[in-house]
C-alpha cells in the first residue's frame, strides 16, 4: 500500500509541474503593454510555483517552462530564458524548502529577492550578449526599470499567492497529504 501512495504522490507531482510549465508557456506570450515594452506575468507563476515546489521541479518549471515559451514566441532569448529563470526557480525553491525551516514565510522571501536579482541581472546581461551591439546595450540599460518592475511584480504576487491566499495550504493538503 505505501508503494501505491508514493506512486500516487509522484503522479501529483508531476502533473502539477506539467501544469505550472503549460500556464508558464502560455504566460510567456501574453505581456501587460507599457511605454518601452512589455511586462510578463510569467515571473508570478514561476515564483509561485517555485515557492512550493522541490528544486527539479521548479527548474523544470522556471527554466524549460520559459525556454519553450521563447522557443514558440520569441526565439532569440531562449536560453538566457533557460538559465536565468531555471536559476531563479531553483534558488527559491531551495530558500523555501532548506534555509530558515522554521520560518518559511522569511526564507521564502530571502529567496524571491535573490531569484528577482538573479532574473534582473541575467537579463540585462543576455540582452546585451545576444545582441551584442553597442545600441542593443543602451536598449539592455533602458529596459532595466521594466526588469525591475517584473521582477518585483512576480516576487510579491507570487508570495502573496503563496501564503496569503493558501496555494502553500492547499498545496500540502491535497497533494502532499499534510495538513498545515
Amino acid at each position: 500500500m505505501k508503494t501505491n501512495q508514493k506512486t500516487k504522490n509522484l503522479t501529483l507531482q508531476i502533473t502539477l509541474t506539467a501544469m505550472f510549465m503549460a500556464m508558464n508557456i502560455a504566460a510567456s506570450s501574453y505581456g501587460v503593454p507599457v511605454p518601452g515594452g512589455h511586462l510578463y506575468i510569467n515571473d508570478i507563476i514561476i515564483c509561485t510555483a517555485a515557492i512550493i515546489m522541490n528544486p527539479l521541479s521548479a527548474f523544470m518549471v522556471g527554466g524549460v517552462g520559459a525556454f519553450i515559451g521563447d522557443m514558440l514566441f520569441y526565439p532569440a532569448p531562449m536560453f538566457v530564458s533557460l538559465v536565468t529563470h531555471g536559476l531563479q526557480a531553483v534558488i527559491i525553491s531551495v530558500f523555501s524548502h532548506y534555509i530558515l525551516k522554521k520560518h518559511p514565510i522569511a526564507s521564502s522571501g530571502i529567496g524571491v529577492t535573490l531569484g528577482a536579482i538573479i532574473n534582473i541581472v541575467g537579463y540585462s546581461i543576455g540582452r546585451a550578449f545576444i545582441y551584442g551591439t553597442a545600441p542593443s546595450i543602451a536598449v539592455a540599460v533602458m529596459k532595466l526599470p521594466y526588469q525591475i518592475a517584473q521582477a518585483a511584480a512576480g516576487a510579491i504576487i507570487g508570495m502573496l499567492l503563496v501564503w496569503k491566499f493558501g496555494v502553500y495550504k492547499l498545496y500540502n493538503k491535497t497533494l502532499q497529504g499534510k495538513t498545515v
